[in-house]
């Protein structure tokens, strides 16, 4: 796994062993880029299920000002701390050791503007997360969440926790939910 663009192009990435983590391929990982670009620049941006925080990273390399990655698997928290250093990032990420449904409360942010997630597929975590997130001060509606998740993984939910799908992009074997929250938090 490498960063495909930005200050820290082509740098290869350390990834945890086993099955515990899905990075994203390369090619995938492009196509979210392409359409993340535009919400990058100087961006507040939290990467959920971080695994070896490729995501986070590859935001931070396109323009994000900051990165937060969350995480509790202790060899995805290797990966990550050895990643950030070896792109040189360390100073513009936070590191959170913990559950996200735990982690999320302690951003004190006035605003992100991406939340990315890619939570382990068919336990249900994005519902809970998303139904946490309506009531975080930081996520207002000019955030965008990107959801990754199996293809048969239903959101018909996110109507009744304040949300709205803005666009859907289907691989093979995976999708990305890009939402929107209902209400404005001025």
């Amino acid at each position: 796994m490498r960063v495909i663009a930005g200050t820290a192009r082509s740098l290869r990435l350390k990834t945890p062993e086993g099955m515990d983590t899905r990075p994203t391929t390369d090619r995938i990982k492009e196509t979210l880029f392409n359409m993340l670009q535009p919400y990058l620049p100087d961006a507040v941006f939290i990467d959920l299920y971080s695994g070896s925080g490729g995501i986070g990273i590859e935001a931070l390399s396109r323009g994000a000002r900051h990165a937060y990655f969350v995480e509790n698997n202790r060899s995805a928290l290797s990966c990550i701390t050895d990643n950030l250093q070896f792109t040189r990032f360390t100073d513009r990420a936070t590191v959170l050791r913990q559950d996200v449904l735990s982690a999320l409360p302690g951003i004190h942010e006035k605003e992100a503007d991406v939340i990315f997630m890619d939570p382990p597929y068919h336990y249900e975590y994005e519902q809970q997360v998303m139904k946490l997130l309506r009531g975080l001060p930081y996520v207002t509606d000019r955030t965008l969440i990107v959801i990754e998740a199996s293809l048969d993984t239903d959101f018909s939910y996110l109507e009744e926790a304040g949300f709205y799908i803005e666009k859907e992009k289907c691989y093979k074997t995976n999708k990305h939910v890009f939402c929107r929250s209902f209400f404005s938090k001025n």
